[in-house]
């Protein structure tokens, strides 16, 4: 009988490469916000695969940028210590976009971690043979040990079995960090914040979406199903007149979305009441910060 694996594998690319997508289908969950948006994953968010005999966590980080205020300087933060804890990483690139410098960066940040990596060559179904051979080539030199390749479409699920069979292969001897069926880490509060930011970031544009927080005030049952306050934070009125919308049709869009997405998340009608405050400059308040677990 084989020794159980595990590990935790960072999931490690620039912002909107799709690694939030990736993770919500190798889980079986939509456990992580998806969006259009840059920005969209803020904190470090870990969830398990689950296999026979293995189990891989996923870190699915904020994308590597330059910081520009006290929120992005701690997501870089976030970026630099998983890396340090992680036993290997799946590094994923845009296969319709020409390998940058944001690429190279963070082949270096893996290379002087030292750890093993798969590389994912993503949205394969936005690009051409051409493209996708030239991002592999590119990528896989500036990497320390790369045990395997893998072109796929997160979004389609196209290559995504062929990845899960791979995953073994980065994972040391180990127990499960997850009881079977627990699939993440994240309260009942976090979840509704992830699921409500991706509801609106996936509608707005302009100056919105790095501007946008949102605040579970509070998690009740009701008479059929589950109750949540949520507060969409943003830092200007304009901001604040663009998530309502004319005669309010953005903010209610917004709210039926997360509505549907947290009762399929949690099996249960869900009753949203959902606000918009304005906190101005509240990505440079260190207390704000804090109390957005950010």
């Amino acid at each position: 009988m084989s020794a159980h694996r595990s590990g935790m594998v960072a999931l490690a690319g620039r912002p909107n490469v799709g690694k939030s997508t990736l993770a919500n289908a190798l889980t079986g969950q939509h456990v992580a916000a998806v969006s259009p948006r840059p920005q969209t994953t803020r904190r470090r968010l870990a969830m398990a695969v689950h296999g026979g005999d293995w189990q891989a966590v996923l870190l699915d980080i904020p994308g590597f940028q330059t910081p520009r205020d006290q929120l992005t300087k701690r997501m870089q933060a976030t970026v630099d210590e998983t890396l340090s804890d992680c036993d290997a990483a799946l590094v994923m690139v845009n296969a319709s976009e020409a390998v940058g410098s944001g690429d190279r960066f963070i082949a270096e940040r893996v290379r002087a971690a030292g750890i093993p990596s798969i590389v994912v060559v993503n949205k394969v179904d936005e690009a051409s043979p051409e493209q996708i051979a030239r991002a592999i080539t590119t990528i896989s030199p500036l990497l320390p040990e790369v045990l395997a390749v893998h072109p796929m479409s997160a979004l389609t699920g196209d290559g995504l079995d062929a990845l899960r069979d791979d995953l073994p292969r980065l994972l040391p001897e180990g127990p499960a960090f997850f009881p079977p069926g627990m699939t993440t880490h994240q309260t009942q509060e976090e979840l509704a914040e992830e699921l409500v930011r991706e509801a609106a970031l996936v509608r707005v544009r302009q100056e919105v979406p790095h501007a946008l927080a949102v605040q579970i005030e509070e998690i009740t049952p009701a008479r059929s199903g589950i109750r949540v306050q949520a507060v969409m934070l943003v830092e200007t009125e304009s901001q604040k007149g663009i998530l309502v919308g004319k005669g309010g049709q953005m903010i209610r869009d917004i709210g039926s979305s997360a509505r549907r997405a947290l009762g399929a998340a949690w099996g249960e009608e869900v009753h949203l009441d959902l606000m918009i405050k304005v906190r101005p400059k509240w990505r440079r308040d260190e207390s704000m910060l804090d109390r957005l677990g950010l």
